[in-house]
């Protein structure tokens, strides 16, 4: 009798599902590095709009946590359970076949989640939600098509024996995934609304491009200057001189040698007093949307 061949898509779906685990794993590593260390982006030019805005805003960040830092999980999760059937192998076939469809099915359960989470980005993107127009994020697009083609070949490269129920449990992590992803950026909804005004998307852009600003809690021009950006004023880079402020860095200050408040640094030039926000934009390049 002639053994059953298995299909090719299941022998490479596991090597392709941890191939793509590795990308996706290096990518928002990559991005979580240079957020801590505020290093540019590559392929990402910093002009308050696109990857640059959407990486910067809210919606980056789940309790002031980066998401990338959650995808990073999420990959390194992926990729383990693909390759859990290929490093613990079994002599016993029935033993092997149990931790194949153990390790078959937490994948489909966390694939699935992140495959939601994923497109709910994706919406968010290309809705407007974030900066108020459809944004293009070339990181954004390229962690959702890999998290969709592993869901892809989770779904379609692995012999189920329950199709039915296995939809059903995907409805299921798909429904909670999604009540859960709404509800926490509504949280963050009023921070996500400041910053995609002109005013919000400034001072986010300031951020990324590590300008700053020095004042004191009691110069009146500062007060005002902070008014200026209204309810996004609380996303301001702002460096506080007076030792009697709250968070004091008085010895970078020095430093820089400021004697006057407010005090802007940007692209390596200070510039000394009150500055309205359409200054502010051209001495830094942003070149996004100014209403």
């Amino acid at each position: 009798m002639r053994k059953k061949t298995e299909p090719w898509l299941h022998r490479w779906s596991r090597p392709a599902i941890v191939a793509l685990s590795l990308f996706g794993f290096s990518l928002v590593t990559y991005l979580t590095v240079t957020h801590f260390f505020g290093q540019k982006v590559a392929l990402c030019n910093v002009e308050g709009s696109g990857c640059d805005l959407v990486l910067s805003s809210e919606y980056a960040k789940v309790f002031g946590i980066p998401l990338t830092i959650f995808g990073a999980l999420g990959y390194l999760t992926l990729g383990l359970l693909a390759g859990l059937p290929l490093l613990l192998k079994r002599d016993n076939p029935k033993a092997q076949s149990q931790i194949k469809e153990l390790a078959n099915f937490l994948m489909f359960m966390v694939a699935s989640s992140t495959f939601v989470f994923s497109g709910y980005l994706m919406y968010l993107l290309a809705s407007g939600s974030i900066g108020g127009q459809p944004q293009v994020c070339l990181y954004c697009i390229s962690s959702a098509v890999a998290m969709a083609t592993i869901w892809t070949l989770t779904v379609f490269g692995t012999s189920w024996k329950d199709v039915g129920q296995l939809f059903f449990t995907g409805a299921i992590v798909a429904i909670v995934t999604l009540t859960g992803t709404v509800g926490v950026y509504a949280s963050q909804g009023k921070i996500a609304a400041q910053s995609n005004s002109f005013a919000g998307r400034l001072a986010q852009h300031l951020t990324v491009t590590n300008a700053k600003m020095y004042g004191a809690y009691w110069c009146p021009h500062c007060i005002d200057q902070k008014k200026q950006f209204g309810e996004a004023q609380k996303l301001v880079p702002y460096i506080e001189c007076d030792s009697k402020g709250v968070n004091p860095q008085t010895e970078l200050c020095q430093q820089k040698g400021i004697t006057g408040f407010p005090t802007w640094e940007i692209n390596g030039k200070m510039l000394s007093g009150e500055r309205s926000l359409d200054e502010l934009a051209t001495a830094s390049g942003y070149t996004g949307d100014r209403q």
